[in-house]
């Protein structure tokens, strides 16, 4: 028997995905108007939902409901939080979930609602090894690809918060782009075109800074943080001129002068990555 203790769309989804493979599933919610999802068994509690199940997976939302979750169902279970939170939270709960009795995995649901079941899907796990080579068979019921992350109960989450940082960024570039364009009398669909030629670069640079940052190398043969400097200038003084929101301009301004300050300005954009942590700056401070 496995157990979903929250039926947002994300947990109905991941009950749906254990009753189509053939896994008795019981459900709960906080909620007493979502939906059953069809042939899974409706619980009243989560005390009643976990009686007897084998695994209880975890998706509510906030760290505040995932305590009252676990708090109501004590130790001696098996959890696997597939909630949204932070590194340190995952880490705090899983010690948490030690000194009470519970197995526990942290993971994270990297794809929208739709990709669970199918071979979109891509969840996260990261915990006691054992437990998850335990399960693995289990967890491969939700589709797609996992993949476990190491000891580390936060290392899930890292990933999670690290990836949806480069999405939400992206995002913001994107509606800022079209604000500004928009205010110089350019239409979305005019744009649009030249916008995903523009978004086509991001892939290669993502693999290339990567590489940069794990080697400790910033060639600035292609552009330079000098360079970019201009461009935002120029970025910032046009949207501030037509009243639009500039401070996420300001903050990446801010940020290669610093750079440039520092002694970088000829060095490749992947060097702002770094002057970005200040623990960063002193472990290069001290191995120069």
């Amino acid at each position: 028997m496995i157990t979903v203790l929250g039926l947002g769309p994300m947990g109905q989804a991941l009950a749906r995905a254990f009753v189509a493979a053939g896994r008795p599933t019981t459900v709960w919610s906080r909620s007493e108007t979502t939906p059953t999802p069809a042939d899974a068994i409706r619980a009243a509690t989560p005390e009643a939902a976990v009686e007897g199940s084998e695994l209880a997976i975890v998706c509510v939302r906030g760290e505040a409901a995932v305590q009252a979750v676990l708090d109501s169902i004590g130790g001696g279970h098996t959890v696997v939080n597939l909630t949204s939170g932070t590194p340190a939270q995952a880490r705090e709960r899983a010690t948490w979930a030690a000194e009470r009795g519970i197995d526990y995995l942290a993971g994270a649901i990297m794809t929208p609602t739709p990709s669970i079941g199918t071979p979109a899907a891509l969840v996260l796990y990261s915990g006691p090894q054992s437990l998850y080579d335990k399960w693995a068979d289990t967890l491969a019921t939700l589709g797609g690809t996992v993949r476990y992350l190491g000891a580390d109960p936060g290392r899930a989450a890292a990933f999670d918060i690290a990836l949806l940082d480069m999405f939400w960024q992206s995002v913001s570039g994107i509606v800022h782009g079209l604000a500004l364009a928009r205010a110089e009398g350019i239409t979305g669909a005019e744009l649009a075109p030249y916008g995903r030629t523009m978004a086509g670069l991001l892939p290669d640079m993502v693999t290339g800074f990567a590489d940069q940052l794990d080697k400790g190398e910033f060639p600035g043969t292609r552009s330079t943080i000098a360079s970019a400097e201009a461009s935002l200038d120029h970025i910032t003084e046009t949207a501030e001129g037509h009243g639009i929101d500039a401070r996420t301009l300001h903050a990446g301004l801010d940020l290669v002068r610093r750079a440039i300050d520092a002694g970088h300005g000829a060095d490749g954009l992947a060097r702002l990555a770094e002057q970005l942590n200040p623990r960063e700056l002193s472990r290069s401070s001290h191995g120069s």
